[in-house]
């Protein structure tokens, strides 16, 4: 039996820099790191999204590993898709247009201050403009959601020949889309999944021929205090 550990990364940047570790989020990849080591968990193969954030986090818990990246465990681009949605959505619903105006007036007074709740909490705007892009209720120049889970299927594909522990850096979506293929889930149900995963969280995949089982979900032994624990 084969080990497959899918490790969110840790807490990034400000939203305008979302695509970089925030000090903690460094710290986060750390603590993981020596938590492998204390429990003599070792990998016969890193993988890394393409992501700086990703990378990031890999360098932080395993520095001496040889880090395969590939490009198809990127999270998608949630600044595209608010760059797109967010004015249709704005010129169809008051709420969001009040919400998204709100969102904008906190961006700008949190002064790019890593600890600003604007850059830490997912809003009412992040989930609304999301759902939408799932639901495919607008035409869109980039990645729609069924090519992201292909893609994110693919990447599985790629990892899953391995004997013996391996492990991947990557982001909530990707892993919420694969703990979703082991439940047979093919809609947006795994944005739910992927909603619950802390920074820096494991989540792991028993791999036997012919079987892909979800083993646990979102474990984080080695975040010991609250303060360590962060969604975004």
């Amino acid at each position: 039996m084969s080990v497959l550990y899918l490790v969110r990364h840790g807490q990034a940047g400000t939203r305008e820099n979302y695509d970089a570790l925030s000090p903690l989020g460094r710290r986060q990849g750390q603590l993981l790191g020596e938590y492998f080591r204390e429990q003599q968990i070792e990998f016969e193969a890193v993988y890394s999204g393409a992501l700086e954030r990703q990378k990031a986090t890999a360098r932080e818990a395993i520095p001496d590993a040889k880090i395969r990246v590939d490009e198809g465990w990127n999270e998608f681009d949630l600044a595209q898709v608010f760059a797109e949605y967010a004015p249709r959505l704005a010129a169809r619903d008051d709420d969001f247009r009040r919400e998204y105006d709100a969102m904008q007036a906190a961006l700008a007074e949190s002064g790019g201050a890593h600890e600003h709740p604007i850059h830490r909490r997912w809003n009412e705007c992040d989930k609304k403009v999301i759902q939408a892009w799932i639901a495919g209720q607008f035409d869109y120049s980039g990645e729609s959601w069924p090519v992201f889970v292909a893609r994110i299927h693919g990447a599985l594909e790629r990892v899953m020949h391995h004997q013996g522990n391996t492990i991947v850096f990557t982001s909530a979506t990707p892993i919420g889309v694969s703990a979703a293929r082991t439940l047979d889930l093919a809609d947006g149900r795994a944005m739910q999944l992927a909603g619950v995963l802390l920074n820096a969280s494991f989540t792991t995949f028993r791999v036997r021929p012919n079987e892909f089982r979800l083993f646990s979900l979102n474990n984080v032994p080695h975040l010991s205090t609250s303060r360590l624990r962060t969604f975004r």
